[in-house]
């Protein structure tokens, strides 16, 4: 009997070095009511149909009102809906009409849309350091990755993602932040950081104060993370100029504005189902490295993976992950990470010989050959595992 018990105990000891995340009904739920939702008696046909919160905004024209003019001022609703769906896999169904529960600010002759955005997709789905889904090592093929406008059109299996049919065009769309305002992909139309763009030559990209601005088609999106996504101000709004510290300063102005969140804050989620996290992890320390080429890292000891907002290219998510860590960086931003560095969790997760970038072999530049403590003891325990095991069976002859 001890020796079944020990048994088990390593089992369970082998399960927490392997990681698994925590995609339970339970934490959909937990994650679902972090959002500004106007439904939450689970999903409908189509969330333009749904009553949802009326906005004003006296600064946004009768061209570009997404609703209507009411006495001169425009007047539309926020509609936002996510679902937990529960079975073998959790599902989430995220629905939203794209539009926020604040003004917006933008030229008096360009109009916003509402959108249907209806996608459903696995709630956080188990991934693996050791299996990344992206993996360039070269600085033309990380740049052919990053600096696609349509990268996230295609997303990884593992998701299962399905859009509605009647959805509207997501290719660009990235994920939804918890204000129903769609994250877009990074880049602009000229495939370069809208805010930082390399080559110098190609114009830096205008938003409001909220770090939102229309698309070609009208669709107001973020291309990196905004305070108001958490926290949606109250009247007309001003630009992304000099006198509110943004202007050339998008980056750094962007982790300004969650100055009263530094915990780890939800404000999104991935078409691939995975959740969206502002710059701060739960220590309260700012997310400046341990992220791969996609922006996500896994940031806890159970092996929850996510993508984070930092104030370097590409600031939410860059590509569905997880990715890896090369020694190069994306050609198409002069504002790209310092480097590309694993996490301590990715490291205690890791079978590979190294806590960074890796080379066409899988070794490290420059790095010692050893392996984490979580790989040797995983192994040391299967061997006792085995050993045990036929122990007990010859107790049990």
């Amino acid at each position: 009997m001890l020796r079944l018990k020990c048994v088990l105990l390593l089992l369970c000891i082998v399960d927490i070095a392997s990681g698994a995340a925590s995609n339970s009904y339970q934490d959909c739920l937990q994650l679902v009511s972090k959002f500004a939702r106007t439904v939450t008696n689970g999903s409908v046909a189509d969330i333009r149909m749904t009553a949802g919160v009326n906005v004003t905004c006296s600064q946004l024209s009768n061209v570009s009102c997404p609703g209507q003019m009411v006495n001169g001022v425009c007047t539309y609703q926020q509609k936002l809906a996510l679902t937990c769906i529960n079975g073998s896999t959790i599902r989430i169904r995220v629905q939203s009409n794209g539009l926020p529960r604040r003004c917006s600010l933008v030229p008096l002759t360009v109009r916003i849309i509402e959108m249907n955005i209806d996608f459903e997709v696995n709630f956080n789905p188990d991934v693996s350091v050791n299996a990344p889904v992206q993996s360039p090592t070269t600085v033309a093929d990380l740049s052919k990755l990053l600096c696609n406008i349509t990268n996230h059109a295609s997303v990884p299996a593992i998701s299962n993602f399905v859009k509605s049919q009647n959805a509207s065009m997501m290719d660009t769309v990235a994920g939804v932040a918890v204000d129903g305002v769609s994250i877009f992909n990074v880049n602009s139309a000229n495939l370069v950081d809208p805010f930082y763009p390399n080559p110098t030559t190609f114009p830096t990209e205008g938003a409001d104060q909220c770090l939102s601005h229309p698309g070609g088609g009208g669709e107001l999106h973020y291309h990196v993370a905004s305070g108001c996504m958490v926290n949606p101000p109250s009247g007309n709004l001003t630009g992304c100029g000099p006198d509110i510290g943004c202007l050339n300063n998008v980056a750094n102005y962007s982790i300004q504005m969650f100055s009263s969140y530094r915990v780890l804050t939800v404000i999104g989620i991935a078409k691939d189902g995975h959740i969206i996290y502002g710059p701060y992890l739960s220590t309260g320390a700012q997310v400046t490295s341990g992220f791969d080429i996609c922006n996500g890292m896994f940031h806890d000891s159970i092996g929850n993976y996510g993508y984070f907002a930092t104030n370097t290219y590409p600031y939410v998510t860059g590509c569905f992950g997880p990715g890896n860590y090369p020694n190069v960086k994306p050609n198409c931003t002069t504002n790209p990470a310092i480097s590309y560095v694993k996490s301590s969790y990715a490291n205690s997760f890791s079978t590979s010989t190294s806590s960074s970038s890796t080379g066409s072999k899988g070794i490290a530049f420059n790095a010692p050959i050893w392996l984490p403590i979580s790989s040797i003891l995983a192994t040391i325990m299967s061997n006792a595992i085995v050993t045990l095991i036929r122990g007990v069976s010859s107790y049990s002859q």
